[in-house]
C-alpha cells in the first residue's frame, strides 16, 4: 500500500505538470456548463418541461472528464510506458508493471470525479442546477460509463505498436465522440440525421443512461444503452487482456 500511494503521488504531479488533462478533464466541462448556463439559464428544456435544458445536459457534460482521460490521456500513457521500456523495467522489479497501469487509473478517475464535483456545485451555486434523479442509478450509470470509455482506452494503449500510432487512434475516437456524441454539442439541437449518426458513437449510449438517471426518467427506455455499455467494457476489457504488449 505504501509503494502504491508513493507511485500515485508521484504520476499525478507528473500528469499535473504536463497541464493536458487538467484542461481537458477539469477547465473544458466547467466552460461547457458556464457556456450553456449563461445561453440557457433556467429555461425550460422544452414548452412544458418540468426541468431546465441545463438540466437535461449535465448527465452529458459530466462525460467529458471520462471521455478525456479514458480515450485520450489512458492510451497515450500507456503506450509511452511501453515505448520508453518503463514497463518491461518494473518487470524486474518489486513493483508489478501492473500496478503502474492501476495507478493510470486510478489518476484518471481522479480526474472525473473532481471534474464531477466541480460542474454539480458551479451549476448548483450560479445556475440554480437541481438534481431530479436517483442519486444510486446516476453513480451505477456513472461507474459503467467509466469502466466502458478506460477499457476502450486500455485496449487502444495496450495493442498500439508505437505512441503515434495510439495517438492517431485516441484521437480518431476522442473527437467524434467529444463533439457529436452530445457531450459538447447538446442532442437535442443536433439534426435529426446527425442525431442518428450520434447514436452509433459508444459515448452516445453512455449520455443516455445518466440523462435518463439524472432526470428521474424510467430506466426501461435506456435498457439498451446499458447493454450496450456492459458489451464495450467485457470486449474491449477482454482484447486488452489478450492482446496485451508490456514492450
Amino acid at each position: 500500500m505504501k509503494t502504491f500511494r508513493t507511485m500515485l503521488k508521484t504520476e499525478l504531479k507528473l500528469s499535473l505538470r504536463g497541464m493536458d488533462m487538467f484542461i481537458f478533464a477539469i477547465c473544458v466541462p466547467v466552460v461547457v456548463l458556464v457556456i450553456l448556463g449563461i445561453i440557457y439559464g433556467e429555461k425550460p428544456a422544452y414548452p412544458g418541461a418540468d426541468y431546465t435544458f441545463l438540466e437535461q445536459s449535465f448527465g452529458a457534460i459530466a462525460t467529458i472528464s471520462i471521455c478525456a482521460g479514458g480515450v485520450m490521456g489512458l492510451p497515450l500513457v500507456v503506450s509511452d510506458y511501453r515505448s520508453k521500456k518503463i514497463l518491461k523495467r518494473y518487470q524486474v522489479t518489486p513493483v508489478s508493471p501492473a500496478m503502474i497501469l492501476f495507478v493510470q487509473v486510478v489518476i484518471y478517475t481522479l480526474y472525473a470525479v473532481v471534474s464531477f464535483l466541480l460542474l454539480y456545485l458551479t451549476g448548483a451555486l450560479f445556475f440554480g442546477y437541481r438534481f431530479n434523479g436517483s442519486v444510486l442509478h446516476f453513480l451505477g450509470g456513472y461507474l459503467l460509463v467509466l469502466v466502458s470509455m478506460f477499457s476502450i482506452g486500455m485496449m487502444v494503449g495496450g495493442i498500439a505498436p508505437n505512441t503515434k500510432i495510439a495517438g492517431v487512434i485516441a484521437s480518431i475516437l476522442y473527437f467524434p465522440m467529444l463533439i457529436f456524441s452530445g457531450a459538447t454539442l447538446p442532442y437535442e439541437v443536433m439534426p435529426a440525421a446527425m442525431q442518428k449518426a450520434a447514436n452509433i458513437l459508444p459515448l452516445a449510449q453512455g449520455i443516455k443512461l445518466l440523462k435518463a438517471a439524472s432526470l428521474g426518467q424510467g430506466t426501461e427506455n435506456v435498457t439498451v444503452s446499458v447493454l450496450i455499455m456492459i458489451v464495450i467494457a467485457v470486449l474491449c476489457t477482454g482484447i486488452a487482456f489478450r492482446y496485451f504488449k508490456w514492450e
